[in-house]
């Protein structure tokens, strides 16, 4: 699954795992402040926000432009030395160009939530003093807005477009792999499903849940500062009254809660997608044995797989009601949470239309980002079930014997 794609998987993720997090330490406390010195300084704590597409080519930002380049390449040139593999170009490049195009569209929401803290004041201005604003600026506000979105759906949909190139390319990598050892897995029941479908979903699978983690820690990373900022207008919480950073502590605290409380309201749900697969498999087999086979795919025989397919089906329709029932008063009670803590405030009179705005959104970028598992997880637990099928697999090149419920998959799937 990663060997076929990634030089030495394991190192290869541990060292980009940690790649990632000394460059941005080292971005932040010492590099960023570092451009001055070739006329490229950041921004100043008291300079005004910059509102629209220029903020994409304001001197910190071509000076970050410049730093990640060097960054990637860095890490590019160690293991194309080191350890060269035939797909480096897609697995470390590519997967670049996705990591900066994430960056790129979250900065993308930082700049709306700039623009809705100076554009919606002027809209509570127009309201309370009639005629104090002009149309044009209105105007003005919204194709700054029309001009913002237009390039979020740009990237957007450059980003989904590499996405599935990257995507297909690994799973190009898994099947030349695979096919490779054919003599040697072609025995193992269910070996062109896994081989054909299997590796397309795990990767796809995989790559969606590895881009929506990559853009929630950069979300973080860009709105956890604003957000403590915010937090600075905020008169105090409900029930608690005041404290440091509120809507920090306030988003932290919830979004722990909506993941513990998901995670154990679906805790049976991996197991029973690995079975799902398990029974779908046999009643598959059976059926293809009975194409070639008059005493194969009988009456009785499919009459019993079909029932161990329908019994798994049922009780994950079961487990599934309580879970989404949990999941949907969660989900209800998350769209006005960041409301009702601000009521102390609003009541107070405490704040702009414009910063309140701001407010909502960094809250619940914020939130969403802490909550990847509540979001992710029905896409994390069918990733387990395919992991668990590819890994069962794979034992047979590893000379393994595979285990517990690997070992039912590759003799019963």
């Amino acid at each position: 699954m990663f060997t076929s794609f990634f030089p030495k998987p394991k190192l290869f993720f541990i060292s980009a795992a940690l790649w990632c997090l000394a460059a941005i330490l080292i971005w932040y406390f010492g590099v960023r402040d570092l451009g001055a010195s070739f006329g490229l300084p950041p921004a100043g704590p008291n300079d005004p926000p910059v509102i629209g597409l220029s903020y994409f080519w304001t001197k910190s930002f071509l000076w970050f432009y410049i730093y990640f380049v060097v960054v990637v390449g860095l890490f590019y040139g160690f293991w194309a030395i080191t350890n060269p593999h035939p797909w480096q170009n897609w697995s470390i490049l590519v997967a670049a160009v996705l990591l900066f195009l994430t960056y790129f569209s979250v900065q993308v929401a930082v700049v709306l939530n700039s623009w809705r803290g100076s554009f919606y004041d002027l809209v509570q201005k127009a309201l309370t003093k009639p005629n104090s604003v002009e149309p044009a600026q209105l105007y003005a506000g919204v194709m700054i807005f029309v001009v913002i979105a237009c390039v979020a759906i740009t990237v957007g949909v450059i980003n989904s477009f590499i996405v599935s190139h990257f995507i297909f390319r690994w799973r190009t990598a898994m099947n030349d792999y695979f096919m490779s050892h054919w003599p040697r897995l072609r025995h193992i029941e269910g070996a062109s499903q896994r081989v054909q479908e299997d590796t397309m979903r795990f990767s796809q699978t995989l790559e969606v849940l590895g881009i929506s983690l990559v853009k929630s820690v950069m979300t973080l990373i860009a709105f956890l500062p604003l957000l403590a900022q915010l937090s600075s207008h905020v008169v105090a919480l409900p029930i608690v009254g005041v404290i440091p950073y509120p809507l920090v502590i306030a988003a932290l605290v919830w979004s722990v809660f909506g993941t513990v409380l998901l995670a154990v309201a679906g805790i049976k749900l991996p197991g029973l997608y690995f079975n799902n697969q398990k029974v779908e498999a046999a009643y598959r087999k059976e059926l293809v044995y009975g194409e070639d086979h008059d005493d194969r795919a009988q009456p009785v025989s499919v009459r019993e797989l079909f029932r161990n397919v329908r019994k798994n089906y049922f009780r994950l329709y079961f487990h599934y009601v309580y879970f989404n029932i949990v999941a949907a008063i969660y989900v209800q009670a998350d769209v006005v949470f960041g409301l009702v803590l601000l009521v102390p405030t609003i009541a107070a009179g405490a704040l702009t239309f414009g910063l309140y705005q701001q407010i909502r959104f960094a809250f619940s970028s914020v939130t969403d980002s802490f909550q990847y598992l509540v979001s992710a997880w029905t896409t994390i637990v069918e990733l387990l079930s395919i992991h668990k099928r590819l890994k069962a697999f794979e034992s047979t090149l590893d000379d393994a014997p595979p285990t517990g419920m690997q070992q039912q998959s590759v003799q019963g799937a």
